[in-house]
């Protein structure tokens, strides 16, 4: 399970690193605290009310983040105002938690955040803690980036939500087609939704229909093929799709009759048992991997070490236009397959499609990395030979890409790494740069033309939300677009890579770390009771958790999964915040595990 909130402290080291030229961020002065659009909530609980801003203000004003409290001079805050004990109260009375064990959650003291700034979120007490997982893998360009919070400021005085049913506004035209243009090509048309879940619900709908309609012998493909450890989201059908017994098993009597096959999970791979390379050794390549084709005979799927740490495909444009840039090589010493390992976690799959592929409308596949399932890191030419059985054997590819999309695997979109086009593409979490709720599936022109059609034919998609292509929220993904074009995102990203690898080499030093994936901005680490048999902890030791809560005072917020220390920071992250994130994670990591005999 996830943990629970612990004791927040003071940060013991903040770094200022407002020269460091070698990062992409737009410095901006500190912001004055002028209190007048902070919360104000009375002892007795009454609702919070938030005064007016001046709507020709630019951006809301907050002090900068320096690891200390606020001051209390200038201004009035919401922790200056309220009680922390009394918002705490409030918070266990009324507000039940996603992903949260209540029961252990009320007994402790929850760590509640009023603000944030860059790679910094602050809680009640003014408190700094560096958020090392990207507020759930949202954030991209910082909390409080000055060029979104002016954008979606500017919507608000033209409008902030009209309906897409039957109508269209400016933003979501705008920013389909910026997303079209960067999106692998061939994936022409867009769909708006509002999270991760919904977007999977929309690719599940739009393929099971798309066979309804294409062809007499189509209207057999009513089934999906997910893998194991694989995560899509919590609404119904994209629990039907998951493959996380923890998450999902409770539900399976509501759930779709779904064919779930073995995923990429190459630390506890039963082929490639001993696969993991000393520390001090560097990777020469995965030798005796497979060579396949891509679809469309677009060359060989490759099999050296550029694929699992970079990718190995051709540039593609930036928003700006601009070619994403070609990496820098790494010596990181990364996991090795045994010489047995022909890609046979895809065996499992292709006698799958082999055996039921005129049942099955579509392969759903979180490309390069199963996030949620523990950073799982897929093996070189996995992704492209995923792409070739399905297209072998006629199925739609879904390509979730709601966690590693908009650079997390140091390309825009994981699917480049290997050159590969699935016929839909889901995308959320970082679409807003981490402010606003929205999603959008990509499809083909292909998948789109089998819904046309007389409105008495009944070919129409029937499927919407509410809030689909709200304004807000477009207009922070085009200024979100518009940053990583400005900051060349992608193209200093790639030092920081680097850099998060060689501080991740001396984990190795530690008894309990069993494995460490990468794969750009995404790392997890797994920890383990015994290294020398892969033993896992108790569940009952909670020692991912531990390492959650052993970070706090230390300064940084964590989120594990299980006992997988993950690390997602911004994209924006300077250097030396990462060397301290990177510290504070060792240290907890050291300090946790050293608890137990």
């Amino acid at each position: 399970m996830q943990p629970e909130p612990g004791e927040a402290g003071r940060v013991s080291r903040h770094s200022k690193d407002t020269n460091d030229a070698a990062v992409g961020e737009v410095h901006e002065p500190p912001l004055r605290q002028t209190g007048r659009d902070q919360p104000v909530v009375e002892a007795h609980i009454s609702p919070l009310r938030h005064a007016d801003p001046d709507p020709t203000v630019g951006e809301a004003h907050e002090p900068p983040l320096r690891g200390a409290k606020v001051q209390r001079g200038g201004g009035r805050s919401a922790s200056a105002s309220v009680d922390p004990k009394v918002l705490a109260a409030a918070d266990k009375r009324f507000i039940w938690h996603p992903f949260t064990p209540m029961q252990e959650w009320e007994k402790g003291e929850p760590l509640i955040i009023e603000a944030a700034k860059g790679s910094y979120l602050r809680d009640i007490s003014g408190r700094a803690y560096l958020d090392g997982v990207s507020s759930l893998w949202t954030n991209i360009h910082g909390h409080r980036r000055r060029e979104i919070d002016r954008a979606i400021l500017r919507q608000v005085r033209q409008v902030s939500h009209s309906t897409l049913l039957g109508l269209a506004n400016v933003p979501s035209i705008l920013l389909a087609e910026k997303l079209v243009g960067i999106a692998p090509p061939g994936l022409s048309r867009l769909f708006y939704s509002d999270n991760g879940s919904t977007a999977v619900e929309v690719a599940l709908k739009m393929a099971f229909q798309y066979w309804q309609q294409v062809s007499p012998e189509g209207r057999a493909k009513t089934r999906f093929i997910s893998f194991k450890n694989g995560y899509h989201g919590d609404t119904i059908g994209a629990v039907g799709v998951g493959g996380i017994s923890l998450f999902h098993g409770l539900y399976r009597p509501l759930l779709m009759d779904s064919i779930q096959v073995e995923s990429a999970y190459c630390y506890r791979c039963p082929v490639c048992n001993d696969r993991m390379a000393p520390p001090h050794l560097e990777a020469k390549g995965w030798g005796d991997t497979p060579q396949s084709p891509r679809p469309g005979g677009a060359g060989l799927a490759p099999t050296h070490l550029d694929v699992l740490v970079w990718g190995h495909t051709p540039r593609s444009p930036q928003p700006g236009g601009r070619p994403s840039p070609e990496p820098p090589r790494s010596s990181f010493p990364v996991p090795l397959p045994c010489e047995n390992c022909r890609l046979a976690c895809l065996n499992n799959l292709e006698a799958a499609l082999k055996a039921q592929h005129r049942s099955v409308a579509a392969v759903i596949i979180e490309p390069l990395v199963q996030a949620a399932g523990g950073m799982l890191v897929s093996p070189p030419g996995y992704l492209s030979r995923v792409r070739e059985l399905c297209t072998r054997y006629r199925v739609l590819m879904i390509a979730d890409e709601v966690a590693v999309g908009f650079g997390r695997t140091g390309r825009m979109f994981a699917c480049e790494h290997e050159e590969i086009r699935p016929d839909l593409l889901c995308l959320a979490k970082g679409i807003t740069g981490g402010y606003l709720p929205l999603a959008a599936t990509l499809a083909t022109e292909e998948v789109y033309q089998a819904f046309l059609g007389q409105p008495h034919e009944d070919r129409t998609f029937f499927h919407g939300h509410t809030y689909t292509g709200n304004p807000l929220a477009c207009a922070a993904g085009l200024a979100s677009l518009e940053v990583f074009d400005q900051d060349r995102t992608l193209e200093r990203l790639q030092g920081k890579i680097v850099q998060m690898e060689r501080g991740l080499r001396r984990f190795w030093e530690l008894p309990h770390v069993g494995d460490i994936r990468q794969k750009g901005f995404m790392v997890g680490i797994e920890l383990v009771a015994d290294r020398s048999t892969k033993a896992p902890y108790p569940p009952e030791v909670r020692m991912g958790a531990r390492v959650a809560l052993e970070a706090r005072p230390r300064g940084a917020i964590l989120r594990p999964l299980g006992d997988v220390v993950v690390l997602v920071p911004p994209l924006s992250i300077k250097k030396r915040e990462m060397d301290r994130l990177l510290e504070i994670t060792y240290e907890s990591i050291a300090a946790a595990t050293g608890s137990i005999p």
